[in-house]
């Protein structure tokens, strides 16, 4: 294995490891009379962190059907399928908190209720990607994803006028880590997909070859080139998405009157 490719794999089993410890301390931390949502949010990012893990220690790259390690359990449907519980999870997470604002405010109210439907239809994107190696449709995905994000950043914006001090510091977080996330995934990550669409002359795989290499073994590849365009974002998936999903049960409480 190369050695920047050995680096990458060894950062992200490190934060496997870790972030089982952090979802330890948010579960230590959260109040025994926390709200039945912040339970539930707590028991999400579980699935999340878990998921991430797996991730993390057997690293995939779904459409080329690439991965770090050739034993059984190396599969895309395996990996997808454990990609799907998680985003999943973590989408229900920021749906819940949402929720608790809906009363307050429509945008949080429309957020809370459009953004699972959006990353349901999103996955469904992504698995007709996995199953034709049609990268426009990894570009669908990801386009999906910038908009439940979009949603949130318009809930939160809603909600400043009327919050206190912590939760207004807790919104303008939240605030810039949608931008930041709308911004990589419009200039970086959409226009990625797009050019592998582009450079595949816009080809898709027959469903039933799709099928049998998705159920099969990977392609072991331990190049560094074979996973640099993908390094970025799967980093950041198995880290700073972890973080976030795992303090969310600690956010303040977006309550508010009508």
């Amino acid at each position: 294995m190369e050695g920047a490719l050995l680096a990458w794999w060894l950062a992200l089993c490190a934060a496997a490891a870790v972030n089982p410890l952090l979802w330890a301390w948010s579960a230590r931390r959260l109040a025994p009379d926390a709200p039945v949502s912040r339970r539930w949010m707590l028991w999400l990012s579980a699935v999340y962190v878990v998921g991430c893990g797996f991730r993390s220690i057997l690293p995939m790259i779904d459409a080329p059907r690439l991965c770090l390690h050739d034993n059984w359990i190396s599969r895309i449907a395996v990996g997808r399928t454990i990609a799907t519980a998680a985003e999943l999870c973590f989408a229900l997470q920021w749906s819940l908190l949402l929720r608790e604002a809906s009363a307050g405010s429509r945008a949080a109210g429309f957020a809370s209720r459009a953004i699972v439907p959006v990353i349901a239809v999103a996955e469904a994107f992504s698995w007709g990607a996995v199953l034709t190696s049609n990268y426009l449709l990894h570009a669908a995905e990801n386009s999906l994803w910038t908009l439940a994000a979009a949603l949130a950043l318009a809930a939160f914006v809603s909600l400043r006028a009327r919050a206190d001090t912590a939760t207004l510091r807790f919104l303008d977080a939240a605030c810039l880590s949608a931008l930041v996330y709308i911004a990589y995934m419009a200039i970086e990550d959409v226009p990625m997909y797009l050019s592998r669409w582009r450079a595949a002359g816009g080809a898709s795989a027959p469903l039933d070859e799709g099928l049998r290499t998705l159920l099969g073994r990977c392609i072991v590849r331990r190049d560094w080139s074979a996973w640099r365009e993908d390094a970025t974002w799967l980093t950041l998936y198995f880290t700073v998405g972890v973080w976030i999903s795992v303090t969310l049960p600690h956010a303040p409480r977006l309550r508010f009157s009508k």
